[in-house]
């Protein structure tokens, strides 16, 4: 599972620019996120190789009035044992949780949940992602039931977002590569990329 990838990558992350001081000069942890719409369920998030991808979600964080200085820090990232959404055989293990989820919240009486859009957005991209995010964790919980199953460190995972980068493209303009790494252990190092502002 996951283990046909290169092991290191550099990681993007967005934030506030007191978070990435406390992080890079302080020795802090990057915030683990554990909404119930995380795109690919609890973890610390990453943008893989896309600082200014990053750099957009902090100042749309700014638009919103919860950051103050959108910034961005970079970090060494070893996936480990990664549970990778762009691997054939991985999305069969989330294909097999999520029969697995239905089958329990049937048996419970209990309806799904459902991926949507902020009420007022009328964007295909469906942001927040519910039922992925239960998959995911039933998935993981299924896993770490499972004895001699080694849990996963990261999960990665590629999305179309955004419009077309021109007219009849089949290229998006915000797609990207996400990382959502459950395992602190496996950030190696924070840094501030060169030339891009920490406020």
């Amino acid at each position: 599972m996951g283990r046909l990838a290169t092991s290191f990558v550099l990681g993007f992350h967005g934030c506030d620019a007191s978070v990435a001081t406390e992080a890079v000069l302080d020795g802090a942890d990057v915030i683990q996120s554990e909404k119930d719409y995380d795109w690919l369920g609890p973890g610390a998030y990453f943008w893989e190789s896309d600082p200014l991808r990053a750099l957009e979600w902090a100042q749309w964080k700014k638009q919103r009035g919860e950051y103050e200085n959108p910034s961005v820090i970079g970090a060494v990232v070893d996936l480990r044992n990664c549970l990778d959404l762009v691997s054939r055989e991985d999305v069969e293990l989330v294909k097999n949780a999520y029969d697995a989820f239905v089958k329990i919240r049937r048996h419970s009486g209990l309806e799904l949940p459902t991926n949507r859009n902020p009420d007022g957005t009328e964007k295909d991209d469906l942001l927040l992602r519910f039922l992925d995010c239960a998959v995911l964790r039933h998935l993981h919980e299924m896993v770490d039931e499972t004895p001699d199953t080694e849990p996963f460190d990261t999960v990665r995972g590629m999305f179309v977002e955004g419009g077309k980068a021109f007219p009849g493209s089949g290229i998006h303009r915000r797609s990207h590569v996400q990382i959502a790494v459950r395992n602190p252990a496996c950030i190696k190092g924070l840094f501030f990329p060169r030339n891009w502002s920490r406020a």
